[in-house]
């Protein structure tokens, strides 16, 4: 016998010897609960243990239960083993365990043991539910499944279920394959009844317990009105996969026609790359032949002058050669010498052929360079307009001039110890760098400014943090470049706010004050300068959406002039002397604190001005 299955005890696993019942319903053997309950014998003498509960569900029993074997449960032990009945119940009284809180289903007329089992009627094609008493491999069909015993019998074996008072309690139900799936997995107990505001089935504990105050019904009763409900449900279901299959029919086709429109236009534009390749083919063709048919004219007529000035040398050369071999006696072989060497002389005469002032096949690389920028620009602004913004499909957006502003660096303020990468790239040197002298540059401070002055609207941009410890805000157009370190850096003054990150974490910075901040780091982050409102926001960019990181703004006063945040200090500092700063024409602002720190001005993200402007 399977050591797993109802017939054996939880506590050693091993088939019920001296099989006793608990008023929980669960079997245990004798021997086991007289080892695991050392105070209660079989006489259920209370000890000193206290309360004793069930090893398996752990329900509490009085202390004057009285453990006895179930002689009933030990003959139906017997007959699934083989043995015949075994020996009918002794002169002791039988223990009456507590039955479940249900009605219990009227056993139906079985015969005698004595009897045949003879098997019911069973569908065809439909294999049984095998009664769990009859010998292995010659299982009869069951008739009623018990939930309290976990096990199926045929007629013959529900005689202990009518005769015996202790399994006349247990609920019978149609034979059930999976007799576990009727237990509540928590307390082990069959499911009986339904909690309609949930709609699930219970046991009594359960129902007692989580679902106390619902609607509870028993499941016999909730199923005849489901199964009333069963036709309507039906209909509705039939009538919703008929708008599926259609709606699949649909998708269907939609997914065919967007594979074969995918490839259509995959060929139409590989055919127009490859005839924009073949045109771009021809134009380099041309250019180089160009190249060639000039280099070859000009290289002719200046290998022909340069020919023509090497004879003229070596005729010279020669002439002068023959005169100075000339002996002093000879006059008119001196006098003919001479007068070669002077029409030698005079044939070269003049000003020599001077190197060309402009190659003409120089001005290819303008042309295709030429070409390359607007092809770019078209290529581009082709993608902006097929991608839309931020990949949505509402269709191309223009930036709000009003918004979206476009830092470019100022070179003349710049910091000798930052080196800037056109007007868009600054990172911070060992090395100092010989800029010109300006009134504008900061002298103490690695510190750079945007060109231009806002003073009115809204202005957005943002700023790429390539490395090291790097603070971005706005400082004040007239403050002096040359003021000391300590009171010189951004933030540090009245004229000045910031956003700081230290390789740590965010703060924000104003007038020497310092407010951290909670958030994680984002490598692009988003200024946006609100003129007309004195703000000045702080945004951490990620794919495309903003989240704020702080917005400095001073507090209106409460009533009676009391401040709205009189215990932060920052805030009370910006109250006091934030509004102050907007009485200045500002710029945007960069201070590179670290030796490795490095910024790039981001291209902005037509999304975040979206989100800005609906702002």
């Amino acid at each position: 016998m399977d050591s797993s299955g109802p017939f054996s005890c939880p506590i050693c696993l091993e088939p019920l010897r001296e099989p006793v019942t608990l008023p929980c319903g669960h079997n245990f053997c004798l021997p086991c609960l007289g080892a695991l309950w050392p105070h209660r014998g079989a006489s259920g003498a209370g000890g000193p243990g206290g309360a004793a509960r069930c090893p398996l569900c752990q329900e509490p029993f009085p202390d004057g239960l009285q453990l006895r074997k179930n002689h009933t449960l030990s003959e139906l032990l017997q007959l699934r083993q083989g043995s015949g009945p075994g020996p009918g119940p002794g002169p002791g009284p039988a223990p009456a365990p507590a039955p479940e809180p249900s009605v219990p289903s009227a056993p139906p007329s079985a015969p005698e043991p004595s009897a045949p089992c003879a098997p019911e009627p069973w569908s065809a094609g439909e294999e049984p539910v095998r009664c769990d008493a009859c010998p292995e491999g010659a299982a009869l069909p069951a008739a009623l499944s018990c939930l309290s015993c976990l096990a199926s019998f045929c007629p013959a074996h529900l005689g202990p279920h009518e005769r015996s008072p202790a399994l006349r309690g247990h609920r019978l139900v149609p034979p059930l394959r999976r007799l576990e799936e009727s237990l509540c997995p928590r307390h082990l107990r069959p499911l009986e009844r339904y909690c309609r505001a949930e709609r699930v089935c219970l046991c009594e504990a359960c129902a007692a317990q989580e679902h106390r105050g619902h609607e509870l019904v028993p499941l016999e009763q909730e199923r005849a009105l489901q199964e009333a409900e069963q036709p309507k449900v039906l209909s509705a279901v039939e009538d919703r996969m008929d708008e599926l299959g259609a709606g699949i029919a649909q998708s269907r086709r939609t997914v065919a026609l967007i594979k074969s429109a995918a490839v259509a236009e995959r060929e139409r534009v590989s055919q127009l790359f490859a005839e924009a390749a073949a045109a771009l083919q021809g134009f380099q063709t041309q250019v180089l032949a160009f190249i060639e048919e000039g280099e070859a004219a000009m290289l002719g007529r200046s290998q022909g002058d340069l020919r023509r000035q090497e004879e003229q040398r070596s005729r010279l050369s020669r002439a002068r050669q023959n005169l100075s071999q000339v002996p002093e006696a000879d006059s008119v072989s001196f006098l003919q010498e001479l007068l070669a060497l002077r029409l030698a002389l005079e044939e070269g005469c003049g000003p020599g052929p001077g190197p060309p002032r402009e190659l003409s096949f120089t001005k290819s690389s303008q042309a295709v360079r030429a070409v390359r920028d607007v092809l770019a620009v078209a290529c581009a602004n082709q993608w902006e307009q097929l991608r839309g913004p931020g990949g949505n499909e509402d269709g191309p957006q223009k930036l709000d001039s009003e918004v979206a502003y476009i830092v470019d660096l100022d070179s003349d303020t710049a910091d000798k110890f930052l080196q800037l990468f056109g007007t868009k790239g600054v990172k911070r040197v060992l090395c100092p760098i010989n800029y010109p002298e300006s009134p504008t540059r900061f002298t103490h401070c690695e510190q750079v400014l945007g060109e231009g002055a806002l003073d009115r609207g809204t202005y957005y941009w943002e700023v790429e943090i390539i490395e090291g410890w790097v603070s971005v805000g706005v400082m004040a157009e007239d403050f002096s470049p040359q003021e000391p370190y300590d009171r010189g850096r951004l933030g540090r003054n009245a004229h000045s706010c910031c956003l700081q990150w230290n390789g740590r974490s965010f703060s924000v910075w104003f007038h020497g004050l310092e407010a951290p901040l909670p958030h994680p780091f984002s490598p692009t982050v988003g200024v946006c300068l609100e003129y007309a409102d004195r703000a000045l926001a702080f945004y951490a960019v990620r794919d495309g959406k903003m989240s704020l990181l702080r917005r400095l703004k001073a507090s209106r006063p409460r009533r009676g002039g009391i401040p709205a945040s009189p215990i932060d200090p920052f805030q009370s500092r910006l109250d006091s002397h934030f509004a102050g700063l907007f009485t200045h024409r500002l710029k945007p602002a960069f201070f590179l604190e670290s030796v490795d720190a490095h910024l790039q001005i981001g291209p902005l993200k037509k999304s975040c001005i979206s989100v800005l402007k609906r702002r």
